[in-house]
């Protein structure tokens, strides 16, 4: 537990620095975006560039000797078995169109999957928090302790996604045969509906096409806060790929149920 504090304690500066990069292109009018793709929109800015770089800075002087993977610059080797992956901006697209829906995700763990996660919307000035057995939410100074929601009934679920075509036409077929089953669908939220289902205000978050960085933060929080996140098929999902979040383990066998049946 003293180690997990202490890598909490780091994951709050890296949120400081990346914060202080990211607000400052945040809805201005100097931001511009690269495209990372040949065919579609993949967008890059220079605030995710410079929230990644002040990152790393935090982390060659606090914990050096740990390895990182970044969306940006990529995978450096580290010695403590230890790995920070970090998102400098996860929704890049809402980031772009002034939408106050991205975040930054950090996490740490060994290669077995995350211990400690973060999600850092400074826009909001809200902050999601997890460590095995805890999960916080920060804001305007204030800090409660949260937890999932105890939905067991995909009727009574409350369901997100980030675009509605969901991955390959055949997934996103599986993720709406899910959604019409549930009580409300809503989409566009990219990583802020992770820290919504770890607070106990949504139920299920279904994902496809995810990077190790995208899931490791907020797969943390969600764990922490009691829910359960695997892929599709009910193996980790820390490595991406396919998604399923769930506040109950009920939840999460029903949507299961659902997406498997869908896909045979």
């Amino acid at each position: 537990m003293e180690l997990h504090c202490e890598l909490l304690r780091v994951a709050h500066l890296l949120a400081d620095a990346a914060d202080q990069e990211t607000l400052k292109w945040f809805r201005a009018a100097g931001l511009s975006a690269d495209n990372k793709l040949d065919a579609g929109f993949d967008p890059v800015t220079q605030a995710d560039r410079a929230a990644e770089r002040a990152m790393r800075a935090v982390l060659a002087r606090e914990r050096p000797d740990d390895a990182i993977l970044g969306e940006e610059d990529g995978f450096t080797d580290g010695t403590t078995g230890l790995t920070w992956v970090l998102d400098p901006i996860d929704g890049t697209r809402g980031y772009l169109c002034g939408t106050p829906t991205w975040g930054t995700l950090i996490a740490v763990g060994p290669a077995a999957g995350p211990e400690v996660g973060l999600i850092s919307q400074p826009f909001t000035g809200e902050r999601y928090t997890g460590v095995p057995g805890q999960a916080r939410w920060t804001w305007r100074g204030e800090t409660r302790d949260i937890q999932v929601r105890a939905t067991k009934a995909l009727s009574d679920a409350r369901i997100f996604t980030t675009f509605p075509e969901v991955g390959t036409p055949d997934q996103g077929r599986a993720f709406h045969a899910v959604a019409d089953r549930c009580l409300l669908t809503r989409y566009g939220t990219d990583c802020y509906a992770y820290g919504l289902l770890a607070a106990g205000q949504i139920d299920l978050v279904i994902e496809a096409g995810l990077q190790s960085y995208d899931i490791q933060g907020p797969m943390a929080v969600i764990q922490a806060a009691g829910g359960i996140v695997t892929a599709w098929d009910g193996s980790p999902a820390h490595k991406g790929g396919t998604v399923i979040a769930a506040a109950t383990p009920e939840l999460h066998a029903a949507a299961r149920a659902v997406l498997m049946e869908s896909l045979a």
